[in-house]
C-alpha cells in the first residue's frame, strides 16, 4: 500500500501557517516477468484470436524519431487520467529514447487516430531481458483490445532475437486494471520495489 505522510502545519502568532514537514511519499511497484519459453505458438494464438475477433482493429506501427511528438502526446493524454504517479514527457525526452538502438516504440491507431503506445527496450549483459517500459491507451479507447494488440507487437519484436529469455515490466501497486491486464498475459510477480520521495 502507498504510505503518505501528510504535511504538518503549525499556526504561528500572526495567524499564518508554515510548513513543518514536507510531504513524504512512497510508491510501490510490482515487478512481473514472463519467460519467453512460455510464449508458445498456442499461447500466442490465444491473444491473436482475441485481437482478430475484436470489433476494433488497431493498426500497429513502429514509431521513429520523427514520431516523438506524437508519442509524447499519447503518453501524456493516457497517463494524465490513469491515477498513477505521473510525470509529463516532452518530445525531446522521447527523441532521446528513439536514439537508443535497444529501445522500440509502437503506436496503435484506430480510425486514423493515435490511440495508444508501448515502449520496450532490451536489458542485460546479452540483451536477455525484454522490458516493457511503458504502455498507455487514450481513455476513450481503453478496454477495447488495443493494449493486447500492442503487447503482441512487443512480443514479436522481442522474440526476433533468440537471446531474449524473459519479458519484464512493473506496475504501480494500486493500478488494478493494468495489473490484471499484465497478469492476463501470463506474467507472474517476482519482486516489489518501494520508492520513497522526500
Amino acid at each position: 500500500m502507498i504510505r503518505v505522510k501528510p504535511m504538518i502545519v503549525r499556526k504561528i502568532p500572526d495567524g499564518n501557517y508554515s510548513k513543518k514537514d514536507e510531504k513524504e511519499k512512497s510508491y510501490t511497484y510490482i515487478h512481473l516477468k514472463l519467460p519467453t519459453e512460455k510464449i508458445t505458438n498456442d499461447f500466442e494464438n490465444i491473444f491473436h484470436n482475441k485481437v482478430e475477433h475484436n470489433l476494433i482493429k488497431p493498426k500497429i506501427e513502429m514509431a521513429t524519431i520523427k514520431d516523438a511528438q506524437r508519442v509524447s502526446k499519447i503518453y501524456n493524454r493516457s497517463w494524465l487520467t490513469s491515477g498513477v504517479p505521473f510525470s509529463p514527457m516532452t518530445y525531446n525526452k522521447f527523441e532521446i529514447l528513439f536514439r537508443d538502438p535497444k529501445c522500440s516504440v509502437f503506436i496503435a491507431r484506430v480510425f486514423g487516430i493515435d490511440a495508444g503506445f508501448i515502449v520496450t527496450y532490451l536489458e542485460g549483459e546479452n540483451d536477455e531481458f525484454g522490458i516493457i517500459a511503458g504502455l498507455g491507451i487514450i481513455p476513450r479507447f481503453q478496454r477495447k483490445g488495443i493494449a493486447t494488440a500492442l503487447a503482441l507487437a512487443a512480443w514479436e519484436q522481442f522474440l526476433l532475437p533468440n537471446n531474449v529469455k524473459e519479458l519484464r515490466c512493473e506496475v504501480y501497486n494500486s493500478n488494478e486494471p493494468s495489473y490484471n491486464f499484465i497478469k492476463s498475459l501470463g506474467f507472474e510477480e517476482y519482486d516489489i520495489n518501494v520508492i520513497t520521495i522526500e
